[in-house]
């Protein structure tokens, strides 16, 4: 799903290209699961004339400051995604929703018109998202209940390792409690406990000083690079976990460092796909597969 970096390059594309424009027409979609508490009409009504002032952020939520409230929320789900027309945003993979679509695309849940002609899409195929109209977005659910943002609001060492004795639980789990830190999903938490060489089983709380700095480093560092690239993957370091998973080449697998990251149903099941790809490449090459219960 959309996690801080690929939010955050939807809010900067935001408010490069929407701030001081004003809302010239609206159109909301008639999906009761995706828009919340309000009705279509009242949605549009509340948009028109209006004036974008800044986009704002935490964690994996987002929201337009409008020149008076109510302001409309997005929380992205597992394929939320910003379209602005004839502009460049990153696009997170499952979001399913091609250049070459009819605009607005059917999934759009939240199209505006601004006065320079420029239009802005939020869409959702797998309606996941939510999108709502609030007064004051940060000072409710859940935006309210969100632990800090890892960019915005990084925990100091000595902060985070206290935080982190305190929890008797898988490091993964608790990097992905967004009431413990806000912006960090799957692939982020994957990332971050593989550079900083901590198992995502390990219990939070036996973490040494040295392996709560070092994955307090990798936080910051892997957050900070995925948003000056606008969360484009290609851009990420080709050492980085990410990149291994992405590239189906014929390498070498180092099956002890992957195999360390087998952490939960989806990422087995990713694992085992691309084995299956990575054989079949193998036998049109003319290699044959060595068996598993093989010993070396």
């Amino acid at each position: 799903m959309p996690e801080l970096p690929e939010v955050e390059a939807a809010r900067s594309a935001i408010a490069e290209h929407c701030i001081g424009k004003k809302i010239l027409r609206s159109i909301i979609a008639d999906d009761s699961k995706v828009i919340n508490g309000v009705s279509r009409s009242h949605f549009e009504a509340a948009l028109l004339n209006k004036t974008i002032v800044a986009a704002h952020r935490k964690g994996k939520n987002m929201w337009l400051q409008l020149d008076c409230p109510p302001f409309p929320t997005f929380q992205f789900g597992m394929a939320g995604a910003v379209y602005i027309k004839g502009v460049a945003v990153t696009k997170y993979k499952r979001s399913a929703v091609s250049d070459n679509d009819e605009w607005p695309s059917k999934y759009s849940k939240f199209f505006i018109e601004l006065n320079d002609g420029l239009e802005m899409s939020f869409t959702d195929k797998r309606r996941f998202a939510t999108v709502r109209l609030l007064d004051d977005p940060a000072s409710a659910p859940p935006i309210s209940a969100l632990g800090p943002d890892a960019l915005l609001e990084p925990m100091t060492e000595g902060e985070f390792n206290k935080s982190l004795s305190k929890k008797k639980i898988a490091i993964k789990p608790l990097l992905l409690d967004q009431s413990f830190i806000s912006g960090i999903g799957n692939w982020v938490a994957d990332e971050v406990l593989y550079q900083a060489r901590i198992h995502p089983s390990q219990n939070a709380s036996s973490l040494s000083k040295d392996e709560s700095d070092r994955l307090l480093k990798s936080i910051t560092e892997v957050i900070q690079h995925a948003v000056e690239v606008d969360a484009d993957s290609q851009q990420f370091p080709s050492d980085w976990y990410l990149r291994r998973l992405l590239r189906l080449e014929l390498t070498v697998v180092n099956i002890q460092v992957v195999g360390f990251f087998i952490h939960g149903k989806r990422n087995l099941e990713r694992l085992l796909s691309m084995e299956r790809k990575l054989t079949s490449s193998l036998c049109a090459e003319g290699h044959q597969p060595t068996s598993r219960s093989s010993k070396s």
